[in-house]
């Protein structure tokens, strides 16, 4: 089952979102890394229907096919994902994140009362602002720590920076997908080289950029800069899921976010990389349907 569909907003945005999984089962709401888009929600269909939940991924702001908004912030997004359950019917629900999506589902977890909010998993978070403004650089590669620099003190060349990559994400998808293989362990390859992968990701990752790289650009900003809550005051269960050897969000990151998390449920998979989320995800998903159930 995949359906794709609108939420509008009390102050008249669109968010756009691509449902797969069961559509009578538990609501979970996954945040899309970056840069990716709704359609990432194809990546976790089987595993969703195989668990009985409706999966939920939604474009954020001036992402995919949802309206831009030039002030982000987390808070604002919690309400937005509010805003998506209360339009689907649903009282109670799960979120995850994956990647850029991470930090987005901490946020839901510090902003959304637990009696609604039932279940937060972030899967390899870019969890560069948790700790103050671009604290995790030291543990990041020289090109993303660079792009936290940039996003702090120039944003000119930040905007440069992922305009060029919206460019091939679009209109070199060769180029861009051998690029991420590059960049990623063994682990990570052997997903990356499964039957139609290639071509879905790159559609996800180009559809990030449909409305340019403006919306990706504000939604990376926010990440870098110090977060608007505190990590440390997140008391409810979180879920913190971390390969060993990611090569693009290393374990030490958050590894020392969740040390500062009372609520942090640490699960570690030795040898995983980025793409953990499909390796392991049978249990974060099958975590995710018993706290819902």
């Amino acid at each position: 089952m995949q359906t794709e569909g609108v939420t509008k907003t009390r102050d008249g945005r669109n968010l756009a979102w691509m449902q797969v999984g069961d559509p009578e089962g538990a609501l979970v709401l996954h945040n899309h890394g970056g840069p990716s888009s709704r359609i990432e929600a194809r990546l976790f269909s089987d595993a969703a229907a195989c668990h009985g939940l409706r999966f939920v991924c939604v474009d954020r702001p001036g992402i995919g096919r949802s309206t831009p908004l030039k002030n982000r912030s987390f808070k604002g997004w919690a309400e937005d994902l509010i805003a998506i359950a209360d339009d689907l019917g649903r009282q109670e629900f799960g979120v995850s994140g994956w990647s850029e999506g991470g930090p987005w589902a901490l946020a839901a977890a510090a902003y959304i009362d637990p009696a609604r909010l039932r279940h937060v998993s972030s899967i390899g978070g870019g969890s560069y602002g948790a700790l103050g403004a671009n604290w995790a650089a030291p543990h990041l590669s020289k090109v993303d720590a660079f792009g936290g620099f940039l996003a702090l003190h120039f944003e000119p060349g930040f905007r440069l920076l992922y305009a060029t990559l919206g460019i091939t994400a679009e209109h070199f998808r060769e180029t861009y997908f051998k690029q991420l293989l590059q960049a990623v362990n063994d682990y990570d390859q052997r997903f990356m080289r499964a039957p139609g992968l290639e071509d879905l990701f790159c559609e996800m990752s180009a559809e990030c950029f449909v409305q340019g790289s403006d919306g990706l650009v504000r939604d990376s900003e926010v990440l870098y800069h110090a977060w608007d809550f505190d990590v440390g005051a997140i008391r409810r269960p979180v879920h913190m899921w971390q390969g060993t050897d990611d090569l693009l969000v290393p374990a030490i990151i958050n590894r020392k976010v969740a040390d500062h998390m009372p609520g942090a449920v640490w699960h570690e998979v030795e040898g995983g990389g980025h793409f953990i989320a499909l390796g392991s995800v049978e249990e974060w998903l099958g975590i995710a349907a018993e706290d819902l159930r």
